[in-house]
C-alpha cells in the first residue's frame, strides 16, 4: 500500500456519498468538509421524492445535526454558500438501477465527474422485511457497483459492511471475502437470485389473499429470518448483507474495491468532539434501560468480549483505505473493530455502567434520582425464561386468582402484560448470537494500513482508528455514556 496526504488526494476529487442521512454517513462527510475543504463535490443520495425534498432533508437529517457544529463554526455566516457549492442532494434509492437517479443529465455528469463512491445505505434491523433487507442490503449493492462502472474516472469503491456476516462463527475470524452461493451451515448452494423470487412469490400470495398491510409486513419479516437461519445466518440483516457482499465480489471485477466491516459503532472518540452519537445503537439500549432503573438482568457470559469501535475510528479508517487502495484493482476487506487487539469484557461494561449511573443517577418524572442495582447476568435462555417466569408470569398468575375471588381483575392491563413478555423473549431471541458471541474479528489488513499511515507520518494524528489507544473506563465513564444520554437520550 502507497499513502500520500489524506487531506492532498481528496482535493478536488468528487464523491457520491449513499445512505447519506445514515449515522456513519453523516460522520464521514462532516470529517470531509472539516479537513478539506477543498473537496470539489460531494453528491449525497438521499431516499425523496424530488429534489426539493432531498434538500430538505439534507439540512434538517445531516447539517443541522449537532455534529456539524465544528463546520459551522469554522464557516460562520458563509456557511450556507459553502454548502450550497460543495453539497448536491440527489432524490434516490439504491433499491433501484441507476440508484434511482431520474434526472438523466445529471446521471451523465456524476458518471464524468465521480472519483469515489462510499456506500453506506443500509437497513439495519435485525428483522426487517425481507423484500426491504433484500432490495437495499443486497440488491443496493449490485446497484451501486452498476453505477460505479459507469464513472469513467472512478479511484475506489467503498462498501460499508459489518463484521457479524460472519454469523455464529467462533474463535478468530479472518478477514476473508464470501465466494458466490456460499453459506454458512454447509447446506445447498445459495442462489440470490431465487431469493428474489421467493420474495415476489410470497408477495403476491399475500396480495391474492387478501392480507392486510400489517399482515404482510409480519409476513416478511418471517420469511426473512426463515430464510437466514436455513443457510446458517441468525438474522434477516446480517445475512443481506452477507449476500450484497457477494453481489460485489462478483460483479465488481477489476474495480478497487474495499468492503469495511466496522463491529459495533459507538460515539466519536475525539473528533469533531468526543461523546457525540446518534440514536440508541446496539450495547446502548442496555445502558440507558439500565439507568433508567428498567433492566435487571441482561444475557450473555461474564467473559463474553464487546467488540466496540468508536464512529470516528471508524471514518479515519474509511478515509486512509481510500487513500491507500485507489486504482488497485483488487477487493481487500477491513474489519474495524476492538476485540483482537483491545478487547472489554462484559463482566467490565457491567461494572462501568453501575459506576456510572451509581454516581450519576439518572432523574425519574417524580424528580427524584433513580436508584440502580446490581445487573444480573443470565448466561442461557433457559435461565432467561426461568426469570421471566418468576419475576412477570408467576405473580400475574397470583393476581388473576386473587382478583377473580374478589373482583373482575383488569384484562387490559394483564393484556398488556402478556404482550411485553413476549415481546422481551422476541427481543431476547434476536439479540441472543451477539451477547453470547464467542468470535473474535482478526484485523491484520486494518492494522496493516494504521501500521503504514503511522510509519508514512503522512496525517496520522489526523487520521487515526487504532483500536489499542482507547482506555476503555475512561472512554466509557467520561465520553460514551455521557454523549448517549445528551445527544441520544436528551436528557
Amino acid at each position: 500500500m502507497e499513502l500520500e496526504s489524506m487531506p492532498q488526494f481528496l482535493e478536488n476529487k468528487t464523491i457520491l456519498v449513499t445512505g447519506a442521512t445514515g449515522f456513519l454517513a453523516k460522520a464521514f462527510v462532516e470529517k470531509i468538509l472539516r479537513v478539506q475543504p477543498n473537496v470539489k463535490r460531494l453528491y449525497l443520495l438521499i431516499r425523496a421524492s424530488d429534489v426539493a425534498s432531498a434538500t430538505q432533508r439534507l439540512h434538517n437529517e445531516v447539517i443541522g445535526k449537532d455534529l456539524f457544529r465544528v463546520v459551522r463554526e469554522k464557516w460562520g455566516a458563509n456557511l450556507d454558500s459553502f454548502i450550497s457549492e460543495k453539497i448536491i442532494a440527489v432524490p434516490g434509492d439504491v433499491s433501484y438501477e441507476n440508484l434511482g437517479v431520474q434526472d438523466c443529465e445529471q446521471r451523465k455528469d456524476m458518471w464524468k465527474e465521480i472519483d469515489i463512491i462510499l456506500n453506506s445505505a443500509a437497513t439495519t434491523a435485525f428483522d426487517e422485511r425481507y423484500d426491504v433487507a433484500l432490495g437495499i442490503n443486497t440488491f443496493g449493492a449490485l446497484h451501486v457497483s452498476g453505477f460505479a462502472r459507469n464513472c469513467v474516472n472512478l479511484k475506489v469503491l467503498l462498501h460499508v459492511s459489518t463484521a457479524y456476516v460472519c454469523g455464529e462463527k467462533k474463535g478468530r475470524i479472518l478477514e476473508r471475502p464470501f465466494q458466490m452461493g456460499e453459506t454458512l451451515n454447509g447446506t445447498s448452494r445459495l442462489d440470490i437470485e431465487a431469493e428474489k423470487e421467493v420474495v415476489e412469490e410470497y408477495l403476491n400470495k399475500l396480495r391474492r389473499l387478501g392480507a392486510t398491510d400489517g399482515a404482510i409486513t409480519s409476513a416478511m419479516k418471517g420469511l426473512g429470518i426463515k430464510r437466514a437461519k436455513l443457510y446458517g445466518w441468525p438474522n434477516t440483516y446480517v445475512y443481506t448483507k452477507a449476500m450484497g457482499e457477494m453481489l460485489l465480489g462478483r460483479f465488481s471485477e477489476n474495480l478497487p474495491l474495499v468492503i469495511i466491516r466496522p463491529t459495533m459503532i459507538s460515539s466519536t472518540y475525539i473528533e469533531p468532539f468526543s461523546g457525540w452519537i446518534e440514536g440508541v445503537r446496539t450495547i446502548d439500549g442496555i445502558i440507558a434501560a439500565y439507568g433508567k432503573g428498567k433492566l435487571k438482568c441482561f444475557l450473555g457470559y461474564h467473559e463474553t468480549i464487546l467488540d466496540i469501535i468508536p464512529a470516528d475510528m471508524v471514518v479515519n479508517c474509511m478515509i486512509v483505505a481510500m487513500v491507500a487502495c485507489a486504482n488497485q484493482s483488487s477487493e481487500i476487506i477491513l474489519h474495524v473493530g476492538s476485540s483482537w487487539r483491545n478487547p472489554i469484557k462484559l463482566s467490565s461494561f457491567r461494572n462501568f455502567i453501575r459506576s456510572y449511573f451509581t454516581e450519576n443517577p439518572l432523574v425519574g418524572k417524580n424528580g427524584k434520582s433513580i436508584k440502580v442495582g446490581k445487573l444480573m447476568v443470565l448466561n442461557s435462555m433457559a435461565s432467561f425464561r426461568a426469570y421471566m417466569v418468576i419475576r412477570y408470569i408467576l405473580p400475574l398468575k397470583v393476581f388473576q386468582i386473587a382478583n377473580a375471588v374478589i373482583f373482575q381483575y383488569n384484562q387490559d392491563m394483564i393484556i398488556d402484560l402478556k404482550k411485553k413478555i413476549k415481546s422481551g423473549i422476541r427481543l431476547a431471541e434476536l439479540y441472543k448470537p451477539y451477547v453470547f458471541f464467542t468470535g473474535r474479528f482478526d484485523d491484520s489488513n486494518t492494522e496493516k494500513l494504521q501500521m503504514v499511515t503511522s510509519e508514512s507520518g503522512v496525517d496520522a494524528h489526523l487520521f487515526g482508528f487504532d483500536p489499542k489507544s482507547i482506555h476503555w473506563e475512561d472512554y466509557l465513564l467520561n465520553t460514551h455514556i455521557p454523549g448517549l444520554i445528551k445527544y441520544a437520550l436528551k436528557l
